[in-house]
């Protein structure tokens, strides 16, 4: 039962690292309770993109009259078999994670896995079966799951949590989102597009606080014109349920209101998953909630690692996989630089999408930063024109002493598409000029980075 290295998590982070471990060399071990994949590619980011997919496909059909196409009868959604589809999805990311495992060699360990002194990992399986397995290495990954909030408990039915989003049995006429992150925003946007009723409550003086506050202002506009009650500034002080309906009262700038609701989905963040992993008996440093590692993910545990959600940093699926391969990278004797964390793209799959990466323009100026700042309009953009959207604009922030790339701030039609090009620029550090030179391909939404940048260097063409 002797393993170079054993996993614990499945994740964007865990099997990701078990595959680069695995072509290194290593020989690996994975334990996981659920299915491979983790929450990512069973309940988050994979099967939610497919419910996005189904809302617009759905907002299209019924603005095909202006596109010129002609569709009789009412274009109405078909929830469950929209639930259905997205689940599919899931499961065939998780069959492919099998795959790779097979192909790579790695054992899958069911069960749940608990780390003892001594770089043991005892593992319980499903019928309470204990058995232990030895490794040079260990890596945590055990990922996160929804907070609750001490007023806002979930049952699972009335109060859910993302969870229960995804596979809810009917469409519901109302629904009370509290939280405007990345994950309230994205389920408000996809429960308004089906024709539920929504309204979203923000504890932050703007929806996804995260981003450039022209950002969050313009999607708050789109979300209202879409329908949707928007709430900034307040908080969610009580959830009554009684029968069918949902209480709920929420504290505003201008007092108290109540709004009732069919269900009420909590996205207030998330918790780690730390219980029961044997932090305490091993010794293993936590700090705020997080595991405390180093630049390269180890911990003060020798031998023992931790990576993902549970350590600081972004909680974001692509941080996880290059954390994991950065760290088994280090394992294996490689020469690895620590990752950059001022270079992680965020992407929100709304409608308009939202795709950032850097330094706000407020970030940048509170940092003492004199900066340049360009931005260009899709309503200047042809394609945007073509495709019939034109709301969003892309944001660029460059250091106007040393030209340096601070940031970028895009909102619109595929947006998330686009930001790579900003990463890796910034991680070459390209400069503005090089940009504004480069020929990006007409008509395409990407030329709108271009256009930005030239409009910080007073050169911009089309506006």
């Amino acid at each position: 039962m002797n393993y170079d290295l054993i996993v614990i998590g499945s994740g964007p982070g865990g099997y990701v690292a078990a595959i680069r471990a695995s072509q290194l060399g290593l020989k690996v071990g994975v334990v996981e309770k659920a299915e491979l994949g983790g929450i990512c590619l069973n309940w988050g980011c994979i099967p939610t993109k497919a419910l996005m997919k189904s809302a617009q496909v759905f907002d299209y059909m019924k603005h095909a009259a202006e596109y010129g196409i002609n569709l009789s009868g009412d274009v109405k959604p078909d929830f469950e078999a929209i639930v259905k589809r997205s689940r599919s999805v899931a499961d065939g990311m998780s069959k492919g994670i099998q795959f790779l495992f097979k192909k790579n060699k790695i054992e899958h360990i069911a069960g749940y896995g608990k780390v003892k002194p001594g770089k043991i990992v005892e593992v319980t399986d499903m019928d309470g079966k204990v058995t232990e397995y030895s490794a040079g290495h260990i890596i945590l990954a055990t990922g996160a799951r929804s907070r609750e909030l001490p007023n806002l408990k979930q049952d699972g039915k009335k109060i859910i949590g993302y969870r229960e989003a995804m596979v809810l049995p009917y469409l519901p006429e109302s629904m009370v989102v509290v939280g405007s992150g990345a994950i309230g925003s994205e389920f408000a946007y996809f429960y308004n597009t089906m024709g539920t009723k929504v309204t979203l409550v923000e504890f932050m003086p703007n929806v996804v606080p995260v981003e450039d506050e022209e950002v969050s202002k313009q999607l708050e506009r789109s979300f209202k014109k879409s329908g949707m009650k928007v709430m900034t500034s307040s908080t969610v002080e009580s959830v009554e349920v009684s029968g069918d309906k949902c209480k709920v009262t929420i504290q505003t700038k201008k007092g108290q209101e109540v709004v009732e609701a069919d269900i009420v989905l909590s996205a207030v963040g998330i918790a780690t998953n730390l219980e029961n992993l044997g932090i305490e008996e091993t010794g293993i440093q936590v700090e705020k909630g997080k595991v405390v590692v180093d630049e390269f993910y180890r911990t003060n545990v020798e031998g023992v690692y931790a990576i993902g959600d549970i350590v600081h940093g972004p909680a974001l699926a692509h941080v996880a996989s290059h954390e994991g391969i950065i760290c088994v990278e280090k394992i294996a004797g490689k020469h690895v630089d620590p990752l950059d964390y001022g270079n992680i793209p965020g992407c929100t799959y709304t409608h308009p999408e939202i795709a950032s990466v850097g330094m706000t323009e407020k970030a940048a100026r509170e940092a003492g930063y004199d900066v340049k700042i360009g931005k260009f309009p899709f309503s200047a953009s042809g394609k945007a024109s073509a495709a019939g959207n034109k709301e969003g604009f892309v944001k660029v922030v460059f250091d106007a002493k040393y030209g340096e790339w601070l940031g970028a701030h895009l909102i619109g039609d595929n947006v998330t598409e686009m930001i790579a090009e900003v990463v890796v620029a910034r991680k070459l550090e390209t400069t503005g000029e090089e940009i504004i030179k480069a020929v990006h391909p007409h008509p395409t939404m990407s030329e709108a980075i271009m256009e930005a940048v030239a409009a910080a260097y007073d050169e911009v063409i089309h506006i």
